[in-house]
């Protein structure tokens, strides 16, 4: 055999072997079955068999899918247009100018607002917040399947900031109302919405219940109540569901608490309880109708529940408005609040709670402690005007009297003269006015008695003048603690406790 066979057979040879070559490695490449992967590569060892998987994770992780899959049909995104007014300053304001050209009109700007929501009515009724529709002009729903859907304005409360919007559609997916009352810190819960972006929407974040019972004073807005979660809310969230392991709704996700502006751990949501009460009225009715106590009320001072033994949220009656149902009742000013419908306050702000959450009609029981004597009173709610309001009030200022009061007490006090009450427009002049506290007095400083209070009664008995509260006050067994009942310089009653020294 030649050379030149030799050479060719050679080649045919080579060209068979680099085309099994290149046939086994196209399988390693594009996945065939039989492809063997590098030794370093196959001997992994982070990979759980199935049956070594726990079942209850992976039942856990089947559930949080199949809430994810059954809720977020009903989920909504909502993209609110507002059309604002703004004052365009002339560029020659303050300038020689000035008169010779005409200063500019107002200019509109659009802007476009991204919030959630959530169906409540398969007829097309959807629950959001307040905040996201306030104010637009134009409203879009983007639905789960992506449709856009043109979107009016129901009904809306800003005191509780739930909206209802609605959209025409019939038999659509729609959310399943839970208890909040039943929720209980701890337990799992999943936030939808559009977080930060209308390419975000159905998002799905999972957390726990931090806190129930969130109050917040909100003047005369009244109380507000609120669920914490640490399942993740940004804004875009706001409106959307609040959703247990069931896949009922425990919540309206609503706000944050943030000092980046985007989630750090704290969300908030309004109780479903508390959702389904005013929707309903307002897909009913189109307004809001709310239970009415009549009174003014603020916390007990520190040294009046620790002498006296009363619940730590304890409430002090400061004014009843006159022909309130209060008032009917028989509530009085300085009556402390220990209990609302037989529970013990934890927190003073359960009590204008304990009525946001009543209906107009509704009975109510008030335990009141009023002189060292526990009553209970029933109160018929009424129902709330707008311009009316339930909360608390206090101040200060001065001019020196008795040393020894200065001494044992850490306040001085005076007689109340014409001039005075004159100055102060208080209609008589019984009574002793505070005219001086001792802020370094641990007790004074905790009592909450200020500079101009007015002490109208000491352990019991009336205090016309400081003889009497002398008389009064030197019959207090050392070391005993007594209640004080005053008024503050904006006429509101106000109770607190302090202690006699011991000799």
């Amino acid at each position: 055999m030649d050379a030149k066979k030799i050479i060719t057979a050679a080649a045919i040879v080579a060209a068979f072997v680099a085309g099994v070559l290149f046939v086994s490695a196209g399988a390693n490449i594009f996945g065939s079955e039989r492809a063997v992967l590098p030794a370093s590569w196959a001997d992994g060892s982070t990979a759980i068999d199935d049956s070594d998987v726990n079942t209850q994770a992976m039942a856990f992780q089947e559930t949080f899918t199949k809430v994810s899959e059954s809720v977020n049909p009903a989920v909504v995104q909502i993209q609110a247009r507002r059309t604002q007014e703004r004052q365009m300053r002339s560029p020659f304001e303050g300038t020689p100018f000035e008169d010779f050209f005409q200063q500019p009109g107002p200019r509109q700007f659009e802007s476009q607002a991204l919030g959630s929501g959530v169906i409540a009515r398969s007829n097309g009724y959807i629950i959001t917040n307040n905040h996201v529709v306030e104010d637009a002009t134009e409203l879009s729903v983007k639905m789960f399947d992506g449709e856009m859907m043109e979107a009016e304005i129901v009904g809306t409360d800003a005191r509780s900031d739930l909206a209802v919007i609605k959209v025409d559609g019939d038999d659509l997916p729609s959310i399943s109302f839970g208890n909040s009352d039943e929720v209980k810190a701890g337990q799992w819960v999943l936030a939808f919405g559009s977080p930060l972006s209308d390419q975000l929407s159905n998002s799905v974040t999972a957390g726990i219940v931090s806190a129930t019972g969130r109050l917040r004073s909100m003047g005369q807005m009244g109380v507000t109540n609120f669920i914490q979660t640490d399942a993740a809310i940004n804004p875009g969230n706001s409106g959307g569901p609040l959703v247990d392991i069931q896949g009922r709704l425990v919540g309206i996700n609503t706000a944050i608490v943030s000092r980046s502006g985007g989630y750090q751990g704290i969300g908030f949501a309004i109780p479903a309880n508390t959702v389904q009460r005013v929707t309903r009225q307002l897909i009913e009715d189109g307004a809001v109708e709310r239970a009415y106590l009549g009174v003014r009320y603020r916390p007990a001072p520190e040294t009046l529940i620790e002498n006296e033994g009363l619940p730590r949220g304890a409430a002090i009656i400061a004014s009843v408005e006159s022909g309130s149902p209060a008032d009917d009742a028989g509530l009085q000013e300085g009556d402390i609040v220990v209990a609302i419908a037989g529970e013990d306050l934890q927190e003073f702000l359960q009590l204008g709670n304990a009525v946001a959450q009543r209906t107009p009609g509704d009975e109510i029981t008030v335990t009141v402690d009023r002189n060292g004597e526990r009553r209970e009173l029933s109160v018929r709610l009424g129902t709330l005007n707008d311009d009316a309001g339930e909360n608390e009030s206090s101040e200060s200022e001065e001019t020196p009297s008795s040393e020894s009061m200065m001494e044992q007490l850490g306040l001085s006090v005076r007689n109340i003269t014409p001039e005075i009450a004159e100055q102060l427009g208080l209609e008589d002049t019984d009574g002793i006015i505070i005219t001086e506290v001792d802020r370094r007095n641990r007790m004074i400083r905790e009592s909450g008695l200020r500079a101009r209070h007015i002490i109208v009664r000491v352990n019991g008995q009336p205090t016309p003048d400081v003889n009497t509260f002398q008389s009064v006050y030197s019959d207090i067994e050392a070391g005993s603690p007594f209640r004080v009942v005053a008024r503050t310089p904006e006429g509101m009653a106000f109770v607190t406790s302090l202690r006699k020294p011991a000799e």
